[in-house]
């Protein structure tokens, strides 16, 4: 993102999240981070002032780049609107989850490339810190190379491994109609599809070795790396094992227990707790919470479930509003290793998200200090007074 200069500014009124409790105090914004001294005041009486949401997972983007399967827009495009969404729901940084995988079509290698292309290209335009997560096959062997080269090139620092070749086994079984539409994504017949799954199925002896060595390469390289939808204990230990820590939407609750076990990360859709469970018919994320099984929510499909999860797991007495934020928040800064956002203190970058307490609606986000997102009573809040002086300058 480009550096820029925005002039200070002190939030006052407000409830602030700040050392783990809410507290009446103001915070004060200067060179894009928290700071300290008297400085002109915006009055949020009747806002919460929270730290900016870091998202580790989603893949909303999607339907901006394609919201139609017959109708793409170009990638720009897409990703420009990705951003806005984001910061109109009070993230401030984001993974993006872009497959790596055999199947082809917006989920091939060629696809992951153009997007972290793109990224590179429009970061000095965008407002919200976005990146690239590569949700890696384990069936791509024979692209080993090509996808470290892609790693070191583009500075990838997110990587989680998935493996959906048994899905597809099963949809041919049971569910034909779910497999022909999987099939037209990538512009084959079903029985293309399952030619193809047969044919990736046959790498299953050199995953073990292609595994390890993609987690030795991504230790030296510094990349934090996980696995996606665990199905049992012994596929996360496994995981684990090689080094892939994060345990990102376990189906069962044994694998999520594993991961607990061995101080694992688990994340989990906030999308699930807003409708009060899986939309594939997986374990209930308020189910692992009560447990104490679950670390972080991420936004899965749609950014709006971030803060819409924090205030349900309020509202239904499971967390109090420090706890329910901060895994949205502190949590995934700590699982990223983020050591200057997820919290609201000195020194660190003024990432905030601004909720309307009586409404809990998001009607301001900042990135570094400077206004991504800005509607409602905060807007005449913000521009009134001698705050306008210092939105003109944006």
């Amino acid at each position: 993102m480009t550096p820029y200069s925005h002039p200070p500014l002190r939030l006052i009124g407000a409830s602030v999240l700040r050392d783990g409790a809410m507290q009446k105090r103001s915070v004060a914004i200067k060179d894009g981070m928290i700071s300290k001294g008297p400085l002109p005041e915006v009055d949020l009486t009747g806002f919460l002032v929270l730290p900016g949401i870091i998202d580790l997972h989603g893949d909303a983007f999607e339907r901006h780049i394609a919201p139609r399967p017959s109708a793409p827009f170009p990638v720009e495009t897409g990703l420009h609107a990705t951003d806005r969404d984001a910061a109109a729901n009070g993230v401030t940084t984001a993974w993006l989850a872009q497959s790596w995988s055999w199947e082809g079509g917006h989920r091939s290698p060629d696809m992951a490339e153009n997007m972290l292309q793109a990224m590179l290209d429009l970061r000095p335009h965008l407002m919200t810190d976005l990146r690239l997560q590569l949700r890696v096959e384990t069936h791509t062997v024979d692209t080993a190379d090509r996808l470290l080269a892609a790693v070191r090139r583009y500075g990838v620092d997110y990587v989680v491994f998935n493996n959906h070749l048994e899905e597809g086994v099963q949809l041919a079984q049971s569910r034909p109609t779910e497999l022909a539409l999987w099939a037209a994504k990538s512009g084959r017949s079903a029985a293309e599809q399952m030619a193809l799954v047969e044919a990736t199925r046959k790498q299953s002896p050199q995953v073990p070795r292609y595994l390890c060595r993609l987690a030795e390469a991504f230790d030296t390289l510094g990349v934090v790396y996980g696995s996606h939808d665990d199905p049992d204990g012994e596929t996360r230990e496994r995981f684990s094992m090689i080094g892939a820590r994060i345990c990102e939407f376990p189906t069962a609750r044994s694998a999520a227990a594993l991961a607990r076990a061995v101080n694992d990360p688990v994340l989990m859709g906030a999308p699930n707790v807003v409708r009060g469970g899986s939309q594939s018919g997986n374990i209930a994320a308020t189910d692992l919470i009560r447990r104490g099984m679950c670390d972080a929510l991420v936004s899965d499909y749609y950014y709006p479930a971030l803060s819409r999860a924090a205030f349900r797991l309020v509202e239904d007495g499971l967390l109090d509003l420090p706890a329910a934020w901060a895994m949205i928040s502190a949590r995934p800064a700590q699982i990223m290793h983020l050591s200057d956002r997820g919290v609201i203190d000195y020194g660190k970058r003024a990432d905030l998200c601004v909720v309307n307490a009586a409404t809990q609606r998001i009607e301001a986000t900042l990135v570094a200090g400077r206004l991504t997102h800005l509607t409602g009573e905060a807007a005449r809040r913000f521009l009134g007074g001698r705050a306008a002086m210092a939105l003109a300058a944006e």
